[in-house]
C-alpha cells in the first residue's frame, strides 16, 4: 500500500504510525464513543496498537449489561487488525481487572499483559501501565473508587442531556466532567498527585518514560528526568497517543485524524501537472 513520507496512505486516506496508544474506552457503557473510535481506527495504521486499560468496563456490565453493536464493531476491527499483522497489546486496567487473573495469555492473536515496556524507534524505554497501579483510591479504598465511578456516570448522564440541547440551540459541545475535573482544586491536586507518583515509579524502574491512561486526560510532559504520557479517552477528549517512525510521539484527537485523512483523499484526488518535455524558448 503506498505511503507518503510523513505517514499517510494516499489512495485510502489512513495515516500510518509506528505505534498507537488508546485507552479508557470503556466499551459496554452508554459513555463510550464507539463510533468516533471506529472512525479512528479505520482511518489510522500501526506496527503495534497498545489497548492500555478500562477498554471493557467490566464495572459498569456487572450491574447492566449494555452491548450495542457499535461495541462489537470496535472489537471486531481490533481483531480484524491482529490478523492482518498489526502486533496489538491489551494492557489490563482496574475496569478490565477480571482479565488479571489470566494474564500473560495471548487470545485471538492479541497478547494480554499487565504492563510492557515498549522501545521508540530512537530507542527511548517506556514502561506502559494503565496507571491505577499507582491509585491510592483504587488501591486502598475500593468501595469509595466504585462511588467515584457512579458519580462520574452521572455526571456523563447529566452531559448528554445538556449537550443535547446546546446543540439545539446551535452551541458547541461543552464538557461538564472535565470542567468539573480541571477546576475543582482536589481533583486538580489528585491528577498533580497520580501523575507524578507513575512517573516517580518510571523514574524508579530505570525506563526513560511512561505511558498510560486511567485519569481521562491527555498529555505529554517532562516529570523531573520522565517523560510521562498519558493517551487520555474515548468517553469525552477522544484522544490517542501515537509515536511516528522517527520516534517522535504526539498526542491527537479523532478530529484531527479526520481532518488530516480528508486532506490526503482530497490531495490524492486532485490532478499533478506534468512539466513540459520541452519547455518554450523565449
Amino acid at each position: 500500500m503506498p505511503a507518503t513520507d510523513d505517514g499517510h496512505d494516499a489512495d485510502e486516506g489512513r495515516l500510518r504510525f509506528r505505534t498507537i496508544w488508546i485507552s479508557d474506552v470503556h466499551l459496554g457503557t452508554a459513555g463510550c464513543q464507539a463510533r468516533a473510535l471506529l472512525d479512528f481506527l479505520r482511518h489510522t495504521e500501526s506496527q503495534r496498537l497498545y489497548l492500555v486499560g478500562d477498554i471493557v468496563d467490566g464495572w459498569q456490565l456487572r450491574r447492566r449489561w449494555f452491548w450495542p453493536r457499535s461495541h462489537n464493531d470496535v472489537v471486531q476491527k481490533v481483531l480484524r487488525k491482529a490478523r492482518k499483522g498489526t502486533e496489538v497489546v491489551y494492557i489490563l486496567g482496574n475496569h478490565d481487572e477480571f482479565g488479571r487473573h489470566f494474564a500473560p495469555v495471548s487470545f485471538g492473536g492479541i497478547e494480554i499483559r499487565e504492563e510492557e515496556v515498549h522501545v521508540t524507534a530512537d530507542g527511548r524505554r517506556l514502561l506502559v501501565t494503565h496507571g491505577d497501579l499507582f491509585d491510592a483510591v483504587v488501591q486502598r479504598a475500593r468501595w469509595l473508587a466504585f462511588v467515584g465511578d457512579r458519580a462520574y456516570m452521572a455526571t456523563l448522564h447529566l452531559n448528554r442531556w445538556f449537550n443535547a440541547i446546546r446543540a439545539r440551540l446551535g452551541f458547541e459541545y461543552w464538557s461538564l466532567s472535565q470542567y468539573l475535573k480541571h477546576r475543582v482544586k482536589n481533583a486538580v491536586s489528585y491528577i498533580t498527585d497520580f501523575e507524578v507518583a507513575v512517573a516517580d515509579a518510571a523514574r524508579r524502574r530505570g525506563v526513560d518514560g511512561v505511558v498510560c491512561g486511567h485519569i481521562h486526560k491527555a498529555e505529554i510532559r517532562p516529570i523531573g528526568r520522565v517523560l510521562y504520557c498519558n493517551c487520555g479517552d474515548w468517553v469525552e477528549s477522544l484522544t490517542a497517543l501515537v509515536e511516528h517512525h522517527d520516534g517522535r510521539l504526539a498526542v491527537v484527537s479523532w478530529k484531527d485524524i479526520a481532518m488530516q485523512s480528508e486532506r490526503v483523499l482530497a490531495d490524492a484526488a486532485m490532478p499533478h501537472e506534468e512539466p513540459d518535455a520541452h519547455p518554450a524558448c523565449n
